[in-house]
């Protein structure tokens, strides 16, 4: 597998290199800008619940580029795990498949996100509305901060990369820590699937991760890699 290995930023395919450089300069944006009563990047780009009247389409694709602007790790770790499997796929693919599969990893990680949040909420709303009037009112700036809370991040598609790697290179040993020892890549995407989909029934208060968004990110990735594969008799790596 080491001919389809990223050597350094000059090797670096162009789609993962412009994914990582937008992302960048969207990250310097939010933090020049902020959110502003005049002016929110996150209302008017990040993805928000269907109920919520900040709602727009383009959020579905858009929401891919922003991250968080008071935690640097959150777009770190999210370029390099793109660079680290991205650059493979892209490698392997070609520029436009992998482009067509990055923004389809992603659609597909907005709309398992936006079909739970519906869901969740609906509830929600529903027993808001059962209330008595002094009952709403108390609560009411919980329930709009609850409908309007924004999801933003590339990690749905990141998660549909590392699916399609998982599944193309089932055998490579990776090093990831803390693990002490090297993993297949099929077992890191089995333990990765698997922690999000308890994560994400868990649904845990405080915790602020869009569990079912990398899942629906990882479904659409694998089930793309797998069509897209179906007539390839090869052996795995």
């Amino acid at each position: 597998m080491t001919e389809f290995r990223p050597r350094g930023f000059q090797s670096i395919p162009p789609v993962i290199k412009n994914l990582i450089i937008a992302n960048v300069l969207v990250w310097f944006a939010q933090i020049t800008f902020g959110n502003s009563s005049a002016f929110s990047m996150e209302d008017i780009f990040a993805l928000h619940d269907i109920h919520s009247p900040l709602f727009r389409p383009h959020q579905l694709v858009t929401h891919l580029f922003l991250h968080d602007p008071s935690n640097f790790l959150h777009l770190f770790f999210n370029m390099f795990a793109l660079w680290m499997f991205g650059s493979i796929l892209e490698n392997l693919w070609g520029p436009k498949r992998f482009l067509i599969f990055y923004v389809l990893s992603g659609l597909g990680s907005a709309a398992l996100h936006l079909s739970i949040i519906y869901y969740q909420n609906a509830h929600i709303i529903e027993a808001f509305n059962s209330w008595d009037p002094d009952t709403q009112l108390r609560n009411i700036d919980a329930l709009h901060g609850r409908i309007n809370e924004a999801t933003l991040g590339a990690s749905g598609a990141v998660f549909g990369c590392l699916a399609a790697f998982g599944y193309l290179f089932p055998n490579t040993e990776m090093l990831i820590l803390p693990i002490p020892f090297p993993i297949k890549a099929k077992w890191l995407v089995l333990g990765y699937a698997g922690m999000e989909l308890y994560l994400g029934i868990k649904n845990s208060a405080g915790d602020n991760v869009a569990h079912w968004a990398h899942l629906g990110g990882a479904v659409v990735g694998l089930l793309l890699v797998i069509y897209w594969n179906r007539n390839n008799r090869r052996q795995f790596y």
